[in-house]
């Protein structure tokens, strides 16, 4: 079974739209997994969860989302970040609040894989951005992978024993992740930050412990648009046309 693997949407509803399309164009019609921050920064976080909630998404929280129902202090994100938050809290319907307020920090999957934001140690806010972090979090789950998001940029490692291997790719090309124990992170479907400012995402076979990254054009200026109408911070507007 191949499943869409998604992260970081931040409430940008024309790229997990797009995303979407393209998984089913694979020929994947299972429901999607994704790693939080479904909501934060993006103009449209009630749409987002209308159209994961229709997909049957599996989804964990991200620290965005705990932002947005009050579960994080505002404090915490630097001055864009909060501001965009402190908008998402003002306009989320209250079956969008449930929704978020509902997402566990972590699943574990069919004994396959595990699920988190930041990581499994801190799945609120610890980025796995160098090989020790992703090391010292070996011993924080037991399954065979880690899928994990948060720091928007895709990324495949493979352990065989306690040798890690930083997997090179191109999108569209087929990878195997059949290693004693993975990490894959999708990169990020709203807000990409490794200048490619197409959405980013990932399929994974899970029989065949194949991972394959896709990256997808959209309109990003419709949701730039979307954004400078509910008055989000300039800056935010201006990155998603960088993929920075």
């Amino acid at each position: 079974m191949r499943v869409a693997i998604l992260s970081d949407i931040h409430a940008n509803l024309a790229a997990l739209e797009a995303v979407l399309a393209d998984a089913r164009l694979q020929g994947v019609d299972s429901p999607p997994w994704v790693l939080g921050d479904i909501v934060g920064y993006g103009p449209d976080p009630d749409e987002v969860i209308e159209a994961l909630r229709a997909s049957d998404a599996l989804a964990v929280a991200g620290n965005h989302d705990l932002a947005a129902v009050g579960a994080l202090p505002l404090a915490e994100f630097n001055a864009l970040a909060a501001a965009a938050a402190a908008w998402t809290a003002g306009v989320l319907k209250p079956d969008s609040q449930k929704y978020l307020q509902a997402l566990p920090l972590k699943i574990e999957k069919a004994a396959t894989c595990t699920l988190v934001h930041g990581s499994p140690r801190n799945p609120e806010w610890e980025y796995l951005t160098h090989i020790d972090g992703l090391v010292e979090n070996l011993a924080h789950f037991d399954t065979p992978g880690c899928l994990y998001g948060h720091t928007h940029v895709p990324v495949l490692v493979l352990f065989d024993g306690a040798e890690p291997r930083v997997i090179e790719y191109k999108p569209g090309t087929p990878l195997r992740c059949d290693a004693d124990r993975f990490y894959l992170n999708p990169g990020s479907v709203g807000q990409p930050r490794d200048g490619d400012r197409r959405a980013s995402y990932a399929l994974l076979d899970l029989q065949a412990r194949d991972v394959e990254f896709r990256r997808v054009d959209y309109k990003v200026e419709i949701t730039q648009q979307r954004m400078k109408m509910a008055r989000l911070p300039q800056p935010l507007v201006h990155r998603l046309a960088l993929g920075r």
